[in-house]
């Protein structure tokens, strides 16, 4: 994420930014809210004056039209955010249109800032800077490629071939259509984590080596148990892999829930449930606020952060494009990890 401008007045003004990926767009789904003030660049229909006796002439053409929001969608298949809302500035005001925002297109957004909404910005900001990952998990006649993203993992790629045990034939042919995937998908990321049980792995390795060893340089191995999202969890939690995603919130999250659960199963310093990490934050107790995007954006979700962060606790905002996130909103979208044990827990 760029920032190109930025006027505000205390937490009151616009800031106008350019998405730069799919993990960008991904933010400014929890950045624009309904209500918002958003200008951009998009496509309408400029009637000219024979447009009225030839409609087949009308075309549309690029203007800059500011909406006020009322929906926003991220499309992680299309690539692109949709804002739909009324026209307030621009040709055919009082008129419903959809703005679609992919990377690389500048926008302005004009509001009320949150706290949280700020630092999601800088967050974005920070991460643009941060190492690309490619994530295989393989194992006999399997293997998937995930790219890293701040939302979570993104399958791109699901390959299957013979799991017999001879060394030539489709077995080979399996381990090379896998790294021709990997050039295909991979190729200009910074690091390749090539995880899964056995030695499957490492012969995958010295295909890369025989086939791309610039790709090879790049890639180094992780145990396993599993493959596909139960592989991909493992491989967040090694701490070897944290050398390169030491920063990165989907680590932080899959820590925290594991942290949360243990923390539940041995009824220790954990609260989960909307009323009753109220009760747990009225009084200080919240260390951690474990908390999903969607119960953030809700009055209720922005209530408790203020006062959490009032008290001295922190809050991670997780996503619920992942694992961790989804499982945490069967929770109710809200749980903490505790200072101490409150009367009840």
């Amino acid at each position: 994420m760029r920032v190109i401008k930025k006027r505000l007045k205390g937490r009151d003004g616009e800031i106008t930014l350019v998405p730069e990926s799919l993990d960008d767009l991904w933010h400014l789904k929890f950045l624009i809210e309904k209500g918002d003030f958003v200008y951009a660049q998009t496509l309408r229909k400029v009637e000219g004056a024979t447009d009225k006796i030839r409609p087949e002439s009308v075309e549309k053409k690029p203007v800059r039209l500011g909406i006020r929001v009322e929906k926003v969608e991220f499309q992680k298949f299309s690539k692109r955010l949709r804002i739909h809302g009324v026209i307030e500035d621009g040709i055919d005001s009082g008129a419903h249109h959809t703005l679609n925002i992919e990377p690389g297109r500048d926008l302005s957004i004009i509001k009320f800032w949150k706290d949280y909404q700020l630092k999601r910005i800088e967050e974005a900001v920070r991460a643009s800077r941060r190492p690309k990952v490619a994530i295989v998990t393989i194992e006999e006649g399997y293997a998937t490629i995930g790219a890293l993203r701040d939302y979570g993992v993104e399958e791109i790629v699901e390959i299957r071939g013979s799991s017999g045990k001879r060394a030539g034939g489709t077995r080979r042919e399996f381990f090379v259509e896998v790294v021709k995937q990997l050039e295909i998908s991979a190729n200009e990321v910074d690091s390749i984590i090539v995880a899964g049980p056995g030695f499957v792995k490492e012969e995958l390795l010295k295909v890369m080596e025989e086939f791309l060893p610039e790709l090879r340089k790049k890639a180094f191995s992780v145990d396993t148990s599993s493959t596909g999202i139960s592989g991909y969890q493992e491989v967040l939690r090694r701490g070897s892999v944290e050398k390169i995603l030491s920063d990165m919130r989907l680590v932080k999250e899959t820590k925290l829930f594991d942290e949360l659960m243990k923390e539940i199963a041995k009824e220790g310093l954990a609260s989960y449930g909307l009323q009753e990490v109220k009760e747990a934050s009225e009084i200080g107790a919240v260390e951690t606020l474990l908390i999903t995007d969607e119960m953030a954006m809700t009055e209720e979700g922005e209530k408790l952060i203020r006062e959490v962060e009032q008290k001295g606790g922190k809050y991670v905002i997780f996503s619920t494009e992942f694992e961790p996130g989804k499982r945490l909103a069967h929770l109710g979208g809200v749980s903490a990890l505790l200072r101490f044990k409150i009367s009840g827990e």
